[in-house]
């Protein structure tokens, strides 16, 4: 058996920028199986729901950056888009798109 090559995380995913109508965000607080609270750059926290594609995929801990996209008619409500690794959300800090201490 040969050996697996290990791959450093910064690696295993390509980097999501925010588009038109998305925000970055932090999530603060895991409310239900499939919903969160996330503080936004905008300033307002918003509960945000994880979209049915990332639900068994990709795991959401607190203190994860994630990208969100805002609903239409109700801007307190939101779908999570993306998580960032850790890599990705230096990346970030150091690219002006997340404020410093955020």
């Amino acid at each position: 058996m040969g050996k697996r090559k290990v791959l450093s995380e910064s690696n295993l995913k390509e980097l999501v920028l925010p588009e038109q109508g998305e925000l970055l965000g932090r999530v603060t607080k895991i409310a239900s199986g499939d919903h969160v609270l996330v503080k936004c750059t905008d300033g307002k926290v918003r509960l945000c729901r994880i979209r049915g594609k990332m639900k068994r995929r990709v795991w959401i801990r607190e203190n994860d950056v994630v990208l969100v996209a805002p609903w239409d008619f109700d801007d307190s409500r939101a779908d999570v888009v993306w998580r960032y690794i850790k890599a990705h959300e230096e990346w970030l800090i150091q690219n002006n798109y997340l404020p410093q201490n955020f």
